[in-house]
């Protein structure tokens, strides 16, 4: 049940996000989710693609150093209080979140978290114990072989 995320390192120019993203493309590599956030002037990038193999190799052919990490996708209703709800299961199983990003539209009425935890094993195990729908490559329309 854990998903096979990118993450990489690029620069904060004007170009460099649609560098990757062309690249990408052009090697027909679709994006499942994509999180960008700031970190010191740099740019951390973490995407979730249709080919994760294919797509280190892209990321190689362009210099930028990626790595794999897994991560969790929990579907969620999309209310309000529904991820304060997920978050006190997963405190009272004393799980960290290490960080997270929403990602709305694969089902009607529900809307998908990718976290990484401390324990990202203890954190399914509990997510299943307490029937919350984890979602897996099939479901994001993610190649994962290598």
């Amino acid at each position: 049940m854990k998903l096979r995320q990118i993450s990489l390192s690029i620069e904060n120019s004007p170009d460099r996000l649609y560098k990757v993203t062309k690249a990408l493309g052009d090697a027909g590599i679709n994006l499942r989710a994509l999180n960008l956030v700031d970190a010191a002037g740099l740019g951390l990038l973490r995407i979730l693609v249709s080919d994760v193999a294919a797509a280190r190799r892209v990321m190689m052919e362009q210099y930028l150093p990626a790595y794999v990490e897994d991560v969790v996708a929990v579907e969620i209703k999309d209310r309000s209080g529904s991820l304060a709800e997920l978050l006190k299961l997963l405190m009272d199983g004393n799980i960290s979140v290490v960080y997270t990003y929403a990602f709305v539209g694969i089902s009607a009425g529900n809307a998908v978290m990718i976290f990484r935890f401390n324990d990202n094993d203890k954190a399914i195990e509990l997510l299943k114990k307490n029937n919350i729908r984890l979602m897996d490559a099939e479901a994001f329309g993610i190649l994962e072989s290598e």
